[in-house]
């Protein structure tokens, strides 16, 4: 039976050798391999054959199955390369043709907004400092003169959370970043000059100047001597920066629980000049920030002697100033995820 199996291997090598498609691999696999091959034939009837002819002519018909077996592998390693070749000939590159363009991210425009305010309040000495959005009822109202009756926490639409057992009373999420303020006055030593960036959220339905979250940007300075003049020569320089130096600045007195005197600071409407149309409300300007000099009530609560250390305080809605700047009438489209608005920025 050797000879049988050395006429085979002499057939079935010389016939791979020729072979140059997957389809003939397939049939010369089941010609010599398959369950109905020769060799199998010649393994299945083994038993049939005296112990001593039984082991040579085992061993051998398992060699030459394990060496047809390998033959196969690589006649089949070298059929996929060829046909990769193939394929990479007929599938030419032009190198010499310009890549295709990738579109390029930007920043939003309320992140651009942010960032440059942080920098124009930095050219002028004072640092970045941030707070938690969830915030207890302490620091966003109690701390800043807005005790439980007071008419002032019916106007923040404030989302409330579950109730939590503390002398902080209950959790909420800030609705306005003067709560970060609280704490700076509570946790730093005069003298203090930073501003708090951040989100801040308000409990009401969304329409075109209204959103129930949006960002604020609040700042604090605490030092002996401190006056209005030293206030307002701060956002006057604020909003020369922001809008331009042609841009005319007003103040006027207003009323917020922490601060003592309030006022409100407006610029000249970007969009009629000054005339009057609808965007001012045909007064010819627009209201950018409330600030004031900081309550002595509130600098006690934080640890700080009125006395000594007088402080000045400003608040600013972010998303105002770009809708001011660039014209837009609907503050929802800053956050509607339209490419063809925020690629203008």
């Amino acid at each position: 039976m050797l000879p049988q199996l050395e006429e085979l291997r002499s057939k079935a090598l010389q016939e791979l050798a020729s072979i140059d498609d997957a389809r003939e691999l397939e049939s010369w696999r089941v010609r010599y391999l398959g369950k109905k091959s020769k060799l199998t034939t010649i393994l299945r009837s083994l038993a049939t054959l005296p112990l001593e002819e039984r082991r040579t002519v085992g061993a051998r018909a398992n060699e030459l199955k394990t060496e047809l077996e390998n033959g196969l592998r690589q006649k089949e390693e070298a059929l996929r390369e060829a046909e990769l070749a193939k394929g990479a000939k007929q599938e030419t590159i032009d190198i010499t043709l310009p890549g295709r363009p990738l579109p390029i991210g930007r920043l939003h425009p309320i992140t651009q907004t942010l960032n440059e305010i942080c920098e124009i309040f930095a050219s002028m000495g004072f640092g970045i400092v941030e707070g938690p959005d969830v915030e207890w009822d302490y620091y966003n109202f109690e701390a800043l003169n807005i005790p439980q009756e007071h008419p002032a926490r019916d106007t923040m639409s404030t989302c409330w959370l579950e109730q939590q057992k503390s002398d902080k009373q209950a959790m909420l999420l800030r609705t306005h970043t003067t709560a970060v303020t609280a704490r700076v006055i509570e946790s730093m030593e005069p003298p203090i000059r930073v501003i708090e960036p951040g989100k801040v959220y308000r409990y009401e339905a969304s329409d075109a100047t209204h959103v129930p979250m949006f960002h604020q940007i609040d700042g604090v300075a605490v030092d002996k001597g401190i006056t209005m003049a030293d206030l307002k020569g701060t956002l006057y320089e604020f909003a020369r920066r922001f809008f331009g130096e042609e841009r005319k600045v007003r103040f006027r007195c207003d009323y917020f629980p922490f601060v003592e005197p309030g006022v409100e600071m407006a610029i000249e409407c970007l969009v009629c000049n000054g005339r009057g149309c609808r965007v001012c409300g045909q007064s010819g300007w627009i209201e950018i920030l409330g600030a004031g000099m900081t309550h002595p009530q509130v600098l006690e609560r934080g640890g700080i002697d009125p006395e000594v250390y007088q402080s000045f305080a400003f608040g600013i809605g972010i998303e105002r100033l770009p809708m001011l700047r660039y014209g837009i009438d609907d503050i929802r489209l800053f956050y509607s995820s339209d490419l063809r608005f925020l690629r203008q920025f």
